[in-house]
């Protein structure tokens, strides 16, 4: 393996795993080369995935066209990522010519329980990522793939596709992408955008103006009623989004923000009485489902007293200390 692969290579040695386990039955998880190649770069997971979906679509895109799929996989040659593609393109135009719309189906509705974090593949070969507490719906169709965003956060690594501009909708908000990576969360104060990858447009609808282009390494928020805000640097982008690994990154945050932050995970909540210690800073890199650890680093390392029960971990001042 070379020091560094381009992204082709990546996508080629993605299609090639995802053939294997399409065609052979092998499970993802227990296979210790599959997990070994996915370990050796960050961008492998992501072009598996997508990978994954494109043979998805190809599947779909023959049995609504009818095709005959009788023939043994074990038998065919391991598709390359082109064929991939293409085939899933086939499929597709079989599928019309039969008279079935592949992309003139229902929205697909995508949600999150509490403490839920979901990574989806889509039929276009994109990949969301979504948070806790998160409801979306998901509209592919000929001209534009349409998002729209009921509630919570989703990170988006948008397939290229020029003829087909991704558009995420969060109430009046307009998030633009054809190519790219981003999250948009819906909040009291507004809507927050972060980009994580090539360049998205923002506008609101019904709202003159000119729109705003976001580029990676940069968030904004959008409100209705007021002017956008930029927000946070490229490190704090990571940080906010470290919950795409099940995490949350603290460095020099209040007590108060990270409890809030546990609190959006989990139904037994974090309770701060003393709003100075509230006030206090903190580093540290935790799992969203463990607000106990969290509760203990605080009592070490800040001296705090911690009470707990089935529905509420306190944190207090522990006077003797």
């Amino acid at each position: 393996m070379t020091a560094f692969q381009s992204a082709k290579e990546i996508d080629d040695e993605a299609a090639d795993w995802a053939a294997r386990i399409d065609g052979r039955g092998l499970e993802a998880e227990r296979d210790p080369r599959l997990q070994a190649w996915l370990a050796g770069d960050p961008r492998r997971a992501g072009a598996f995935l997508r990978a994954q979906a494109a043979i998805s679509f190809l599947d779909r895109g023959r049995a609504l066209a009818g095709a005959d799929e009788t023939a043994s996989l074990d038998a065919a040659p391991r598709p390359s990522r082109r064929a991939l593609f293409a085939g899933a393109g086939g499929a597709c135009a079989a599928a019309l010519v039969g008279g079935a719309t592949f992309w003139a189906t229902r929205p697909q509705r995508l949600d999150t329980r509490l403490g839920e974090i979901r990574r989806v593949p889509l039929a276009d070969g994109s990949l969301v990522a979504i948070n806790t507490r998160t409801a979306l719906d998901v509209a592919l169709k000929p001209r534009t793939r349409q998002i729209t965003l009921r509630r919570g956060e989703a990170w988006f690594q948008v397939a290229k596709d020029a003829e087909r501009p991704f558009v995420v909708s969060a109430g009046r908000v307009r998030v633009r992408a054809v190519g790219t990576a981003f999250s948009v969360r819906r909040g009291d104060d507004g809507v927050d955008v972060m980009v994580t990858e090539g360049v998205v447009e923002t506008w609101i609808e019904g709202q003159d103006g000119p729109r705003r282009r976001v580029t990676a390494g940069n968030g904004v928020v959008l409100a209705s009623t007021a002017a956008p805000i930029m927000a946070k640097s490229p490190a704090e982008i990571e940080r906010s989004l470290a919950w795409r690994n099940g995490e949350i990154a603290l460095d020099g945050e209040s007590l108060g923000d990270a409890a809030s932050q546990f609190n959006r995970y989990n139904s037994r909540q974090i309770v701060i009485d003393d709003p100075q210690l509230a006030q206090e800073r903190f580093v540290g890199l935790f799992r969203t489902n463990e607000p106990e650890s969290f509760a203990a680093a605080v009592a070490a390392t800040i001296g705090a007293k911690v009470e707990e029960d089935e529905r509420v971990i306190r944190l207090s001042r522990d006077r003797l200390s």
